[in-house]
């Protein structure tokens, strides 16, 4: 009997070839590049194209934020069953089109409200990608290696935030370093931003797989899916693993979002910098923020593996609480002080994201895990749209950090929920048979 095909370890499924498989990476790390742009590059739209008052781009920013995030939600059962029947890189494919449409027509928005329907078509395309990313690293793999499967997607797809901000937000000032005025930079950009997703789909779907996926399970409507999900939360574990996400999924969205508009505002009216300018400093830092975080990835997982997933979970939100808090101290968001916090803001975002999975997955039986992490995402998708829109108003009301104290404040009321449960929380040593030795008081 021959051994199975691996990449980077990871052994592949019968009939899926190591072109297939790299070809799922080049996805993850293009996929994550372009879902990670658009939002980074808001605030030099709002600024450069639209001339909206700084006074109001807080809110705005979480306007656009909570409804891309709806229209992810109302979209993602769409595609799976899509996928189950005309395959996956057709879907994948279709969400690189949108996401295209998106930012090709992003720079000629004339009203905000046109700016929130882009935003829109962009957000379902940005479902369709990372719906398939999941699905297809489940697919491509063993069952043994899905686990790694995961783990390369996260490793690839750190690589492609990395890329979105350190360099295609740096496109507008490079076009303007060409000669060009600011709102053609802008639109020359996004039309090469455009042309690149254009060529990413042409390359993906010669290189995907082919071979139809056989869909191995029945699709869950929502509504039980969420019944089913809610009633799971009656284990402790459980709600603690729900309670995370609704912080975890909002602080990725907040740290590109927020933080390249408080840089870009401040840049262009204190620094003197150029719309297009501020937008490269802003790409550095969020950059940096990144880079720690994938940095600190397997941090957290070998920390998973040597503590109990409850108080992993708790250390995680209160690291990330403190981080997002210590922004209240930084007065000069392009001076070292704001380096520092950017390191902290990304092992916080990292940390949280990496331990609220596990621990779900370690308190639910496998046949009901499928609702578990329906109700999971919602619960994300649900503190995005919360956070983000309150967090706006705050920019605008406040001051430029009060996104960043929301997601403090909600994730130390994370951390407490967890020290009040933590002693009633069992794992279920069946499921997860590796963590028997561990204690559980």
């Amino acid at each position: 009997m021959t051994s199975p095909t691996r990449v980077l370890g990871a052994q592949l499924a019968d009939g899926i070839t190591k072109g297939n498989m790299r070809a799922l990476l080049f996805l993850a790390t293009a996929g994550t590049a372009v879902v990670s742009f658009l939002p980074s590059t808001q605030p030099h739209i709002l600024t450069t194209i639209l001339g909206v008052p700084e006074s109001e781009q807080g809110t705005l920013v979480g306007v656009l934020t909570s409804s891309a995030e709806l229209a992810m939600i109302l979209s993602l059962a769409w595609y799976g069953a899509l996928a189950d029947r005309f395959g996956r890189r057709l879907i994948v494919v279709g969400g690189l089109a949108l996401c295209a449409i998106g930012a090709l027509l992003f720079p000629f928005a004339g009203n905000t409200a046109v700016l929130i329907a882009l935003r829109v078509i962009f957000g379902l395309g940005v479902a369709a990608i990372n719906a398939m990313l999941s699905t297809i690293a489940i697919d491509y793999v063993r069952e043994r290696s899905r686990g790694k499967s995961y783990g390369l997607i996260g490793v690839f797809g750190g690589l492609g935030a990395m890329i979105a901000v350190l360099v295609v937000a740096k496109l507008p000032q490079t076009m303007e370093k060409r000669g060009l005025a600011p709102v053609a930079a802008t639109r020359v950009s996004f039309l090469l931003i455009a042309a690149g997703i254009l060529l990413v789909a042409g390359l993906l779907w010669a290189t995907l797989s082919r071979v139809p996926a056989v869909a191995t399970t029945e699709r869950t409507p929502l509504t039980r899916l969420v019944r089913e999900g809610l009633v799971l939360g009656r284990d402790p574990g459980v709600a603690l693993s729900y309670a995370a996400s609704f912080v975890a999924r909002a602080d990725l969205a907040i740290v590109v979002s927020f933080l390249s508009l408080w840089i870009v505002k401040y840049a262009t009216a204190e620094g003197g910098l150029s719309s297009a300018e501020a937008l490269a400093k802003a790409g550095a830092v969020v950059g940096i923020s990144q880079t720690v975080a994938l940095l600190f990835a397997p941090v957290f997982g070998w920390l998973g593996d040597r503590m109990r997933r409850q108080d992993l979970l708790i250390l995680a939100q209160l690291i990330g609480a403190g981080a997002y808090l210590s922004t209240l101290l930084v007065s000069d968001p392009l001076g070292p002080s704001m380096m520092i916090v950017a390191v902290l803001i990304g092992i916080g975002e990292i940390a949280g994201i990496t331990t609220a999975g596990p621990m779900l997955a370690q308190q639910v039986p496998a046949a009901v895990r499928g609702s578990a992490f329906g109700v999971h995402t919602l619960c994300g998708a649900l503190g995005v749209m919360i956070i983000s829109a309150l967090g706006g108003a705050l920019h605008d009301a406040w001051r430029p950090a009060g996104p960043f104290v929301v997601a403090g404040v909600f994730g130390l009321l994370v951390a407490l929920f967890g020290l009040a449960v933590r002693h009633r929380i069992t794992a279920r040593v069946d499921d997860d048979p590796a963590r028997e030795t561990l204690p559980t008081g």
